[in-house]
C-alpha cells in the first residue's frame, strides 16, 4: 500500500512540475492504440531548406541534453543543472554553454533581432537567478532556458516554412523578417513546394499538356493500309440490283 502511495505521489509531483516546465525540445509524447503514452522524435516543420532543418535538429538535440538529459523523482534535468552546482564557476559555465551551443547555433538560420534578444533574455534570467545558492540551481532545472530558446526557434522556422509553401501573393508575414526559403542551395527542391518552370507552369500541369499535345499531333504511320470497311457498312444502304440484270438501268 505504501508503494502505491509513493507512486501516486510521484505522478502528482510530475504533473505539477510539467505546468512550470517547457516541453521537451527533442521529443514529443503521444498515445498509442493501446492507450499507453509513448515518446517519439519531433517532426521537422515542412517548407524548410536542408540547412534550416539540420540546424533546428542540432539545436533541439543540444537543448535536450543541456536541460532534460536526466530524470530523478519526476524532475528532468540536464548538464546545466549538474555544472551549475559548482558555486560561481558553474553558473558562468552554464551561461557560456547556453550561448555557444544553442543561441549561436540558432543565429545561423538568420533569425531576426527581436528573436535573438528574447533568447538572450532567457539566458540572462537563467544566469542571474543561478547565482543564488541552491534556489538558483532548482530554478535553472525548472526554467530550462535552452528548451525555451529551442521552442522559439522551432516556432519561427514553422512560420518561415508555411510562408515559403504559400504563393507570394498569399503571404501575410513580412518577407524581410521571416525570409521564406532562406538557406536553399541552387536547385534544391523543398517537399510540398510547387516549383514553376520557365514557361510559368508547374511540372504537373506541364506533363499533362505534353501528353495532350502528343495525343493530338499523333498521325497514322505512312504506308499503312487503309482501314478495311466494316462488314456492317451496307446494312443501312438500300440494295440496288446491278446494271447488267434484265438489261435495265437502275
Amino acid at each position: 500500500m505504501s508503494n502505491l502511495a509513493i507512486k501516486a505521489g510521484r505522478k502528482l509531483f510530475e504533473r505539477n512540475l510539467e505546468q512550470y516546465q517547457p516541453a521537451d525540445p527533442m521529443y514529443e509524447t503521444y498515445i498509442d492504440k493501446k492507450g499507453r503514452e509513448r515518446r517519439r522524435r519531433r517532426e521537422t516543420p515542412p517548407g524548410l531548406s536542408k540547412r534550416d532543418a539540420k540546424i533546428l535538429k542540432s539545436v533541439q538535440r543540444r537543448a535536450h541534453y543541456l536541460d532534460k538529459g536526466f530524470s530523478l523523482c519526476g524532475l528532468r534535468f540536464g548538464w546545466t543543472f549538474i555544472i551549475g552546482i559548482i558555486p560561481g564557476a558553474g553558473d558562468v559555465a552554464d551561461a557560456a554553454l547556453n550561448y555557444l551551443l544553442v543561441v549561436r547555433k540558432a543565429k545561423q538560420v538568420e533569425i531576426p533581432g527581436w528573436l535573438l534578444r528574447q533568447m538572450l533574455l532567457n539566458n540572462a534570467v537563467s544566469a542571474g537567478v543561478g547565482f543564488i545558492p541552491f534556489v538558483g540551481d532548482l530554478f535553472i532545472a525548472t526554467y530550462k532556458a535552452n528548451s525555451r530558446n529551442a521552442a522559439l526557434l522551432e516556432e519561427f522556422l514553422r512560420i518561415r516554412g508555411e510562408e515559403f509553401l504559400k504563393a507570394e501573393r498569399e503571404r501575410v508575414q513580412d518577407p524581410q523578417n521571416v525570409k521564406p526559403g532562406a538557406g536553399r542551395e541552387p536547385g534544391e527542391h523543398v517537399p510540398g513546394k510547387q516549383e514553376r518552370t520557365q514557361s510559368g507552369i508547374s511540372g504537373w500541369f506541364r506533363r499533362g499538356s505534353k501528353d495532350s499535345k502528343k495525343g493530338k499531333n499523333k498521325a497514322p504511320a505512312t504506308g499503312s493500309p487503309a482501314a478495311a470497311p466494316s462488314a456492317d457498312r451496307g446494312r443501312f444502304v438500300e440494295d440496288v440490283p446491278p446494271s447488267g440484270n434484265n438489261g435495265k438501268q437502275a
